[in-house]
């Protein structure tokens, strides 16, 4: 018999972005989601799911997670100004340009930059063919944003997936790099009026 759990922390990759939460294995009928004060994200799950429903449920839900979260924080999607197609070309190499000395060092090629409207993604990296694709919407955030996804895609050179390695070098690259995660939230609904 399967008794109630340890709370587990879990990371899980959603199409609004990665998402962290704390699953508990408990004696439920159902899935139970709750948003705390912190804007922590909390799953108890059944006895009887697995760990792959839990994580398919956070992706279900994940954009009313981030709504849940900005409504706590009381905080509005930034307005966005207009970029046109050069400015957006500039501004975004730029970033990427900025952010490469980060992982030459490590072998990383400088790789091809593709731009494109994304709609739930700010960017994505096709590590095998030595490209990164970054959302046209985010040359309309702030510098410190842009910077943040450059360099998250670049890392994805040395670490294919979200695991610890991936964020042990993040950590090392960018120490902030969760408070800019955190910060970019703030713009998502602009992936849906690119």
């Amino acid at each position: 018999m399967v008794s109630r759990s340890l709370p587990q922390l879990r990371l899980v990759d959603t199409p609004r972005g990665p998402l962290t939460y704390t699953l508990t294995r408990k004696r439920v009928k159902n899935l139970n989601l709750r948003v705390g004060a912190g804007g922590e994200i909390m799953v108890s799950l059944p006895l009887t799911c697995s760990v792959k429903q839990a994580d398919d449920f956070i992706r279900e839900k994940s954009g009313w997670i981030l709504d849940a979260t900005a409504r706590r924080e009381g905080r509005q999607a930034e307005p966005l100004p207009p970029v046109s197609r050069e400015e957006q070309a500039r501004l975004l190499g730029e970033a990427l340009t900025r952010m490469y000395p980060l992982v030459a060092p490590l072998g990383v090629a400088f790789p091809v930059l593709k731009l494109r409207k994304l709609k739930s993604q700010w960017g994505n990296c096709h590590w095998a063919q030595g490209y990164i694709t970054l959302n046209t919407a985010l040359a309309r955030c702030p510098e410190e944003l842009r910077d943040y996804v450059a360099l998250h895609e670049l890392v994805h050179f040395l670490h294919h997936d979200h695991g610890p390695g991936f964020y042990a070098r993040m950590d090392a690259l960018m120490p902030d790099w969760r408070r800019r995660r955190k910060a970019l939230k703030c713009y998502s609904g602009a992936l849906e009026r690119e």
